[in-house]
């Protein structure tokens, strides 16, 4: 990975993988502080804007469905909050229209690919659920838009795609959670979505406003959970545990509790820093990117007394 100067909050900003079709732009760039100040990472893997006019004229309906398969702006969140805490960042820049870092490359609508399948393991061949669905490795299709592409898509873009953008991604964020364990003697990843509203906001079972994800209990210390849901609840905020959303791939695969890799996942509603179309960023975004900051701190501290504490952990 390339990466530029430290700014002033002492980081790197590291560009790494390549949008194919695109003119030399990175799938995503790593901001990581030079003294890795707390054992979290904060992933965003789905708000990535960076479309090459050739994904844009594949598309049915760009206007529509794009932002509605993004998480709108939640990165700016990230960056926030990466500013007030310190915590290292790793930020897609790829849309999730071209490819979905959240999904196994194993999860294949074969039926919208076309061309040889000779270059992809036999497993790869058997569509998965999000597949099927219409929200697999590729999108497919979307409620009230249907399909979403003009034409089936090449194996040889497909291939491409995996290994310039999906596998460069999920190497980057392993070895960035390996030395963050390696230095704190335990590492958390936090890996920050955003979500349509669940229902109304008011009245007796008003709808939540963050799930905290952890796959049932199998990618995160339940500690951190708990720290997590209780940081909300202190706050008279309302936050949900595993439902709707439990996280997916990326906490399947890079969460390792065992190993002292934590990994869960935060849903943010967007109606809390979004305008009233959910399209811009709207008047809520500093007030959340604060409530988050303390999160984080609060996480960070828990991690570090898990792994003996930030005293021990630094020398």
């Amino acid at each position: 990975m390339s990466h530029s100067p430290s700014g002033p909050n002492d980081s790197q900003a590291h560009e790494g993988g390549l949008i194919p079709g695109g003119d030399g732009q990175p799938a995503f760039v790593l901001h990581r502080r030079n003294a890795l100040a707390l054992p979290v990472l904060i992933a965003v893997p789905h708000a990535g804007r960076d479309y090459p006019l050739s994904l844009i004229n594949r598309m049915r309906h760009p206007a529509e469905a794009a932002p509605r398969l993004e998480d709108r702006y939640v990165d700016l969140i990230a960056r926030g909050v990466g500013e007030a805490t310190g915590a290292t960042l790793l930020v897609a820049s790829a849309p999730r229209a071209m490819i979905d870092l959240n999904r196994s490359p194993e999860d294949v609508d074969w039926e919208m690919v076309s061309g040889s399948h000779a270059g992809f393991a036999r497993s790869r061949l058997a569509a998965g659920r999000r597949s099927r669905s219409g929200l697999g490795l590729v999108p497919r299709r979307l409620p009230g838009l249907g399909e979403l592409w003009r034409h089936r898509l090449p194996s040889a873009e497909l291939s491409k795609r995996i290994d310039q953008v999906h596998t460069p991604y999920h190497l980057a964020l392993s070895q960035m959670l390996e030395a963050l364990r390696d230095k704190w003697g335990g590492a958390l990843l936090l890996d920050l979505h955003s979500m349509p509203p669940l229902g109304p906001k008011a009245g007796e079972g008003a709808a939540v406003d963050y799930v905290v994800g952890d796959r049932f209990g199998a990618s995160c210390e339940s500690t951190l959970v708990s720290a997590a849901l209780d940081h909300f609840e202190e706050r008279g905020v309302r936050a949900a545990h595993n439902r709707p959303y439990a996280g997916g791939y990326v906490l399947d695969r890079h969460g390792a509790p065992a190993r002292g890799i934590s990994a869960m996942q935060l849903e943010v509603c967007r109606t809390t820093y979004l305008d009233r179309q959910l399209r811009e960023p709207g008047e809520g975004i500093e007030a959340v990117s604060q409530l988050l900051s303390a999160l984080v701190l609060r996480l960070a501290d828990e991690v570090a007394k898990g792994a003996n504490g930030f005293a021990q952990a630094a020398e």
